[in-house]
Formats: structure tokens, sequence, C-alpha cells
């Protein structure tokens, strides 16, 4: 049983105050906010004094760069997890990306009883520790995907927190998808309270996804009932939605500072190519300068007509070239740039219909990690829904 030991020097106290905590117990370790506020907390600690950070007993060591795959809390739990732990020591991939909240809003492991979430969570990750353990043996760097305001059972749940109309239905896209709304502090919270269980059980890297309004709420956004929270009054609907998401993700950071972990946030390609977006409420340079890594998910099926490009699925390595230098640019002007960690596509878009896709495989990968390299992005991550990916591939094509 591993035991997770913290420690603070509380000077005003004038003693030094050790806390243990078994991990088998699910109450929450004692954090600053337990004793003080953080504020009054670090006007009583000299400016020498080393940061307090949360020890999960663990020991990870970051890559030369992330290079990782997408692995859903069913594969991270099943036998399909040893398959993909081969894949990883038999390449020059390093990293996972496992579910902890998906995209329905269900928790991937079993939470305590008492925790609020404890009726969406589930067991398809029997044992969380083992699998970190097995992470930890094969030195592959653990990422956890919280999946923010896309929460179907949430908003069911909880009206309140999401979109409705005037009969009181919740609003669902046409894929019969609900979001939670992105400007209450409710909502910010209880996916915090997530994000913090998973640097609990030792992973390095909090990436948050679906950080963002529904697509095209610009066209509804008169039409819904909900609630505006802290932003209500302002005469800039765009700017609002903007201005919820990137504080959404500073909150975040900061709340997640304790934890020692990076702060990771998804986001459209697009968005990196627009000064906003307009109804989603992403701004590509506002929420870069408040992680510590950005994923844009830039797989060439997704684009409409762009960069010259009439079908950008058949282009790999020129779609991804030409979004790699405009985002360059974009972080180029920021004064401490986070670390860019693309999404890549390793599926096959045959959605798209004839003559506006192409079968993914090995050639296809590869430009887009050799166009990636070309343009200085060493680190990338690979999606395919079903975590069925393409062997034989060179993940670092320019070595």
């Amino acid at each position: 049983m591993k035991k997770l030991t913290t420690t603070w020097a509380l000077i005003a106290a004038g003693a030094l105050i050790t806390t243990t905590v078994n991990a088998e117990e699910e109450s929450k370790p004692v954090a600053f906010h337990d004793f003080a506020s953080l504020a009054e907390t670090e006007r009583q600690v000299p400016e020498s004094s080393p940061r307090f950070t949360y020890d999960s007993g663990y020991t990870f060591e970051y890559p030369d760069a992330v290079r990782g795959t997408f692995v859903t809390g069913h594969s991270a739990g099943g036998a399909k997890f040893e398959e993909l732990i081969e894949l990883t020591n038999e390449t020059d991939l390093n990293s996972m990306v496992i579910d902890i909240k998906e995209d329905d809003g269900y928790i991937t492991f079993e939470l305590d009883e008492n925790h609020p979430a404890y009726e969406k969570s589930r067991n398809w990750i029997g044992d969380p520790e083992e699998m970190m353990e097995v992470l930890e043996e094969n030195d592959i760097y653990p990422i956890a995907r919280v999946v923010v305001f896309k929460d179907t059972l949430l908003a069911e749940e909880k009206p309140e927190w999401s979109f409705t109309h005037d009969n009181g239905e919740v609003w669902k896209n046409g894929r019969g998808e609900a979001f939670v709304n992105p400007y209450l502090e409710e909502v910010w919270d209880y996916n915090i309270d997530i994000a913090e269980k998973a640097a609990e059980m030792g992973f390095q890297d909090i990436q948050f996804d679906y950080v963002r309004f529904p697509e095209g709420f610009e066209t509804r956004d008169e039409d819904l009932n909900y609630a505006r929270g802290d932003y209500e009054g302002m005469d800039d609907n765009v700017m609002e939605r903007v201005n919820a998401v990137t504080d959404f993700v500073a909150h975040a950071r900061e709340e997640l500072e304790y934890y020692d972990v990076d702060v990771s946030v998804d986001i459209f390609g697009y968005a990196a190519t627009l000064e906003n977006a307009p109804g989603i409420g992403q701004n590509f340079a506002m929420i870069s300068e408040n992680v510590d890594v950005i994923s844009s998910m830039i797989y060439p099926s997704h684009w409409t007509p762009h960069f010259g490009l009439d079908k950008p699925d058949l282009y790999p390595y020129e779609l991804t070239d030409a979004y790699a230098e405009i985002e360059n640019e974009v972080l180029g002007e920021l004064e401490e740039p986070p670390i860019s960690r693309p999404w890549i596509q390793d599926f096959t878009a045959s959605y798209l219909g004839a003559g506006n896709y192409q079968n993914y495989g090995v050639a296809e990968v590869e430009d887009q990690i050799r166009a990636l390299n070309e343009n200085g992005i060493d680190e990338f991550l690979l999606w395919n829904a079903g975590n069925n990916y393409t062997e034989g591939v060179n993940y670092t094509p320019l070595d």
C-alpha cells in the first residue's frame, strides 16, 4: 500500500506539520485552503521557501518529446491495454492519454460512494493503482483526459447547469449530446474535482477537452435559457463566451498547481486561424497563455477547404505544414508560449464520401509527423477512437 506524504512549512505557526494519507482512503489530502487562504499562506512563507506539492508516490520522467496515443477507459481497463503497452514499447511512442472523464460524462474508474459524481462513475478501469504501476514500469508518460463542458449526464441531472428550452427540456445537438454551462463556477469546480482525482492517481498532465460552448452557439444563444453568472451584463456576447472559457482554464491551472501537474487543453485547429472562434468561445492565444501545453486537433478530415486545399483529407502533409506555420506565428507572439502538442489523424474518414477521403496508413500518419517536425514541433498525439493504431509507423521520421 502506497503512502502519500505531503509536508507544509507553516512559518506563522512556527511548526512543521506533516500529513500522511493512505492511497486507499478516498479523502482528499489537506490543501492550503484547509489552513488559510492561499494568499494568506503566501504572505507567511518567504519567497526562498520551496513550493509545496503533492507526491503521488510514482516516478515519471518527462520524455524527450511526448509522442502518445489516445486510450479509452475500456481499453485501459481491459485486454487492449496490454496490446497498447506493447505497441508503445516496440516503437518511439512513449505516452498515453487515458480517458478519466469521457464524452458522455462518465468517470472511468469507481469513485467513493460519498462522492457527488459516484453515480456517474464506472468500473471500467478496475484497478487504477495497478494501471499506474504498469505505466511506471514501462516508462510510459501518463496524461489524463477530462472532457469538460460536453456532459450529457450532468446536464440531464442538473438542467440548471445547462441550456434549456422554454419548456424546461435540456437542449441537445443533432447527435443527442448536451453541454453544461461554461459560465458557471459550479460546473468548473465539478470538473476540477475530477481532475484533482486524476492527479492524485499519479497522472502527470491533466488534459481538458471540450473546453468550449456547443458548436454554432452564436445562432441560438438568445433563444435558450441559461445563467450567465458573473458574466451577466456584458455587451459583447462573443467576448463574454471567450472570457468564460479562458477564465475556466486559468482557474483550473491555479487550482491544480498544488499537484505539480501540467495543464493542457484540446482546441479546434481552426481557432488558431481566427482572432476568436465566435460561437464556441475559444481564443487560441488567450487559452495558450494559461496552459502548459496546447493541443490543436488538426485532423485533415476535420477541415473544410482551407489553405488552398479543396479536399484537405487528401493532403495530410500540406494541411499539417500550413497549419503549423500559422500556429508558430501565433505562439511566437506570446511571452511564454506553451508546448505545442497537436492531435493528428490515425483513422480513415470514410464518412466524407467517395473522392473526399483516403485510407490513412503508414504514409499518411508519417506525413503529418514529418510536417510537424519540419516546423519545429516534435510532440504529437494520435487519435483513433477505437484505439486501433497503424502498425509500422516511424514516429521519428527526421531522426
